[in-house]
């Protein structure tokens, strides 16, 4: 499959088969994946890569503190509002996706349930966890956005091989939204900023979330040409 097939196949997986992903699979795409660019290749990612009892474990912790109503606290805060058009964009994924699922708007126990299974990384036999340095993200003067951004490049190309491997994932700041628990279960130190989780599996054919493919802007909508008039 060439990068062009990859990237239109490419799209997020809300409904996981059980089967597992062989551990030389996973070794093959994270090998790949490390050819990402980063800031005069300094590399900064880090990862957990995470199944079975561990996972469990982390699942089942999420959603005690989310029926508690716990707060979460993730190292990168959530955005504290979204100005449109991004609230649209927003808004329009979450109204298709309760649509194929039949959740009305006026469900809140479908909803609720909807929000666990978020937290639950959709039953994924794996996930990736993708945390970078605090020390280099948080330094004096200011914030240093850099190694999060290349965080970002290394979870493309994690997320586009999956596709050659017939897997599917989903990044999802809802793998990281309790980060002590992450950090209690993996180990990871504080020293570490946890930034994003990779869900990843062999895509359910018969859940209707993995039919949905969501909307993408026109080009032209996004971009601006100059110099060629």
């Amino acid at each position: 499959m060439d990068v062009v097939e990859a990237i239109r196949q490419r799209k997020s997986i809300r409904g996981f088969k059980p089967d597992t992903v062989p551990e030389e699979t996973l070794r093959e795409i994270m090998e790949i994946a490390l050819r990402a660019p980063s800031w005069a290749n300094t590399q900064p990612w880090e990862f957990a890569i995470v199944r079975g009892e561990k996972l469990e474990e982390i699942r089942q912790a999420f959603v005690e503190k989310a029926q508690a109503t716990e707060p979460t606290n993730p190292d990168l805060a959530a955005p504290a509002g979204f100005p449109e058009p991004f609230d649209s964009r927003r808004r329009a994924v979450g109204r298709k996706l309760f649509e194929i699922m039949g959740i009305g708007r006026e469900d809140r126990e479908k909803r609720a349930w909807w929000g666990l299974q978020g937290l639950k990384l959709f039953e994924a036999p794996v996930v990736i966890y993708i945390y970078t340095d605090r020390a280099f993200y948080s330094q004096e003067g200011g914030l240093n956005v850099w190694p999060v951004f290349d965080c970002g490049l290394v979870a493309e190309n994690i997320m586009l091989l999956a596709v050659e491997y017939g897997l599917g994932t989903i990044p999802a700041i809802q793998a990281v939204m309790y980060p002590d628990v992450l950090r209690n279960v993996l180990g990871i130190p504080d020293t570490k900023l946890i930034v994003l989780g990779i869900a990843i599996g062999y895509p359910d054919p018969e859940s209707p979330t993995d039919r949905f493919n969501s909307e993408r802007e026109s080009l032209d909508q996004v971009a601006r040409w100059h110099g060629f008039d």
